[in-house]
């Protein structure tokens, strides 16, 4: 296969127990340190959905080698019209997948691999993380949901600063002011991704509802009471009964 016909992203499944499926999503453009244009936001956009189709309870997102993603490649098409709206449209779709999405960010994430890092659920960083936006520097503007998102994480005086003066935000603040769950590698990361997985899916599918009130693409009201029902009356809530009077763990199967 030849550098130009490789796939742009690259899926591996992982059972940490029978009937549990963990999507491993891995973005595979190093070369290019695995920057962001309209092929490869579509290839992610339509790997998280066949990730769902496929019955995946978890996506484990991260990029191949040292570098999570560059953002946008300012070398390509990201200036003509159609790149910010279809980048906004695959984050919406993470914000909005029925399932938790994991980032392990692998290495640094710049511009665009910063809204992508923030699109996730959850963040394990490396220890060569660092996270930077630098709008002010290419004279570009930013949506308000990526805004108000860095904002809720970080806080407002330092997502300003980053902002304002493209400070990074490196592994270690990451993990101290919330905008990460921890530093490690990927076995910290897969182990993240397996605890959420054994978990209730209907109620992560609720969850991804709720926290979508604030995303690119908000569910309506229905939606998210039709989530919550489907929830309570689900027989993993009988399941969870059985298991502590059996003192065991339970087994969720989602419906």
């Amino acid at each position: 296969m030849t550098p130009q016909t490789k796939p742009l992203v690259l899926s591996t499944d992982h059972e940490p127990e029978e009937g549990v499926l963990i999507r491993e999503i891995r973005l595979n453009n190093h070369a290019k340190r695995n920057s962001l244009n309209i092929p490869m936001v579509e290839a992610i956009e339509e790997a998280m959905l066949a990730a769902v189709a496929d019955g995946a309870r978890v996506v484990l997102l991260h990029g191949e080698g040292t570098v999570f993603s560059a953002g946008a490649d300012l070398s390509g098409d990201v200036y003509a019209g159609g790149f910010y709206p279809r980048l906004l449209h695959m984050l919406g779709t993470i914000q909005t997948l029925p399932i938790p999405v994991v980032a392990w960010v692998n290495g640094p994430a710049i511009g665009a691999g910063t809204q992508l890092a923030m699109a996730s659920d959850l963040r394990v960083v490396s220890g060569t993380a660092l996270f930077r936006v630098p709008i002010a520097d290419v004279a570009i503007a930013l949506d308000e949901v990526t805004i108000a998102t860095l904002e809720n994480l970080v806080g407002g005086a330092v997502a300003r600063t980053m902002l304002f003066t493209n400070a990074p935000l490196s592994h270690e603040q990451a993990v101290s002011s919330g905008f990460a769950v921890s530093q490690g590698g990927f076995a910290e990361a897969m182990a993240l991704a397996e605890l959420v997985a054994s978990k209730a899916p209907l109620t992560m599918r609720h969850l991804k509802h709720e926290f979508a009130r604030t995303s690119h693409r908000p569910y309506e009201e229905a939606e998210r009471y039709e989530a919550a029902a489907a929830a309570w009356h689900s027989e993993d809530v009988g399941e969870s009964r059985r298991a502590r009077a059996e003192k065991r763990a339970p087994r969720f199967q989602g419906r």
